[in-house]
C-alpha cells in the first residue's frame, strides 16, 4: 500500500468524526483511542458471527461482545421479542404496577436453576429473583442478600475476582487498578483468598478461611466458577465442592458470579454444574438476553425469604427499570433459543476442539500455555523468563483486528489472548481465527 493511497483511505475513514467527538464529549477515561489509529474500530452493524464497522469492513467476532452475544449478534428470535415488546409495552413500573413478562421470566430461571438442581431430591427447591440491569447489580443484591441472611457483613472472595466497578462490588473485585482510585471511600468488607491452581491449594485454603472466621465477621463466599477477566481461569477440581461444604458446615451463604460463565459458556448451561454444585445465590447477566441490560440474582426461595421481609408498599432494594419488559422478553426467546440449537452443548464440544487447535500453536518468543471450559478459553502469552509477555499479546490482538478478527486481552497483565466467541462459532470460522494467531506469531517472533 502507497503512501498516497494511505493518506486517501484516511480521509475517506468514517469513524474519524465519531471518534473526535468521543474524545471531545466522552470521559477520556472510558474510551481508549489509539494515537497511530490502530485502534478502536467504530462498530455499525452485527449479525451472527460477524461485525461491520462504520467504514465496511467486517470482522469475525472471537468475544461475542463481552460474551453477551450467545446466540449471535441479532439473534432473529431475541430480535423479534424485543421488537415485538417495544411495540406492545416499552416500560413498566419496576417495583410497583408489574408485568407478565417479568413473572414469566423469574419463573423460567427458577426451573433452569434451582428446580432443575433438585429435580432427583426429593423435595423440590424454586427459586427467587431480584432483577437488576447490570451485572455488578446483580452482585450487589446477591450481598444485600448474604448480608441480610446471616447479619454478617464479611464476604471471602478470591485474587484476581472481577465482580463489577459498583461501590459494592468494588470491595470484592481484587484487582488494584480499578479499587485503588476509590479505597478511601470503600468499607472494604472483601476478604481476599488466593485462588486455587491444583487441588493441593484446596487443604491450605479451608484452613485460611478456617483462620479467618475467627477474626473477621464472614457471611459468604463469593466465588467465580471460572474467573473471566481474571485471565480464564479455571479452578482444580474440587474447588467448588470445598466451597460448598465448607459453607454448610459454617452457615456461610455460596454465592457463584456466573455473569459471564452462564447459558453455556463454560459447556453447562452454568460453570458450577461441572462439579455438580448448587450454590445459594447465582448472579446473572450478559448472555441472560443477548443484547439488553438486564441481569438477575437468583436465590433459593427459602433464603431469600428468610433475608427480605414481605414488601409493604416500598421496596428496600429496587430500581426504575427493574424487570424491564424489553429485556424480560428478549431473555426468554434467547433461553429459548440456545435450548433449541442445543447451543450448550455445542459449546462443550466445540470448545474442546478449539482447544486442542491452540494446543497446536508455536511461538520462538513465548511460552503459551491454554486453559479454559466450553468456548471459555485463553490463550496466556508469556516470556520464556516467564514474566507476562503483555505487549506482545496486545500487539497480536491489534494485528489480528486489521485482518479482520475482533479478540479482547484478559488478565491483570492483559496478557492473555481470550476466545470468548457466540456459541453458534462454526469449526471452520475457529480454524480460520486459530490459523490467523498463528501466522501473526510466525510473523512476529
Amino acid at each position: 500500500m502507497s503512501a498516497a493511497f494511505r493518506t486517501a483511505f484516511r480521509k475517506q475513514r468514517k469513524d474519524k468524526p465519531v471518534l473526535a467527538m468521543l474524545r471531545d464529549y466522552e470521559s477520556r477515561n472510558v474510551t481508549y483511542i489509539d494515537p497511530e489509529g490502530a485502534w478502536p474500530i467504530v462498530w455499525e452493524t452485527a449479525q451472527g458471527m460477524h461485525v461491520t464497522d462504520i467504514n465496511g469492513k467486517t470482522y469475525l467476532d472471537m468475544t461475542a461482545a463481552f460474551g453477551v452475544a450467545a446466540c449471535g449478534h441479532a439473534n432473529r428470535a431475541v430480535v423479534r421479542a424485543g421488537q415485538k415488546q417495544m411495540a406492545r409495552l416499552l416500560h413498566a413500573m419496576g417495583d410497583v404496577h408489574p408485568h407478565r413478562l417479568k413473572a414469566e421470566l423469574a419463573c423460567k430461571l427458577s426451573q433452569l436453576t434451582f428446580e432443575r438442581w433438585s429435580r432427583a431430591k426429593p423435595k423440590r427447591v424454586k427459586g427467587k429473583t431480584i432483577f437488576a440491569n447490570s451485572g455488578f447489580e446483580a452482585v450487589e443484591a446477591a450481598l444485600k442478600t448474604a448480608a441480610l441472611a446471616t447479619g454478617k457483613s464479611g464476604v471471602a472472595c478470591f485474587t484476581g475476582g472481577y465482580h463489577g466497578l459498583g461501590y459494592g462490588a468494588l470491595n470484592v473485585t481484587e484487582r488494584q487498578h480499578f479499587r485503588g482510585p476509590f479505597r478511601s471511600q470503600l468499607t472494604e468488607f472483601g476478604a481476599f483468598f488466593p485462588f486455587p491452581k491444583t487441588e493441593s491449594d484446596l487443604a491450605p485454603l479451608r484452613e485460611q478461611l478456617t483462620r479467618a472466621l475467627s477474626k473477621k465477621s464472614l457471611g459468604a463466599i463469593l466465588v467465580e466458577p471460572l474467573q473471566a477477566r481474571g485471565g480464564i481461569h479455571a479452578p482444580p477440581r474440587w474447588f467448588l465442592t470445598t466451597l460448598r461444604e465448607f459453607c454448610d458446615e459454617h452457615d456461610l451463604v455460596l454465592i457463584a458470579d456466573e455473569i459471564y460463565t452462564g447459558f453455556g459458556r463454560t459447556g453447562e448451561w452454568f460453570a458450577v454444574e461441572h462439579e455438580k454444585v448448587t450454590p445459594d445465590l447465582i448472579c446473572l447477566g450478559k448472555a441472560l438476553t443477548g443484547g439488553f441490560p438486564l441481569s438477575a440474582c437468583v436465590g433459593s426461595a427459602e433464603l431469600m425469604d428468610r433475608s427480605w421481609p414481605a414488601s409493604t408498599g416500598e421496596a428496600i432494594h429496587t430500581s426504575t427499570f427493574l424487570g424491564h419488559p424489553v429485556g424480560c422478553a428478549m431473555a426468554l426467546a434467547n433461553i429459548s433459543e440456545l435450548d433449541r440449537r442445543a447451543l450448550v452443548k455445542r459449546s462443550r464440544e466445540v470448545g474442546e476442539e478449539l482447544m486442542a487447535q491452540l494446543r497446536s500453536l508455536r511461538s520462538r518468543s513465548c511460552v503459551m500455555p491454554v486453559r479454559g471450559r466450553g468456548l471459555m478459553v485463553g490463550l496466556e502469552l508469556n516470556l520464556p523468563d516467564g514474566k507476562p509477555a503483555t505487549a506482545q499479546c496486545l500487539g497480536l490482538i491489534k494485528r489480528l483486528l486489521h485482518r479482520g478478527f475482533i479478540f479482547l486481552p484478559e488478565g491483570e497483565h492483559a496478557n492473555v489472548l481470550a476466545f470468548t466467541p457466540p456459541l453458534i462459532v462454526t469449526t471452520a470460522q475457529l480454524r480460520a481465527a486459530v490459523r490467523a494467531v498463528q501466522e501473526e506469531l510466525e510473523a512476529t517472533t
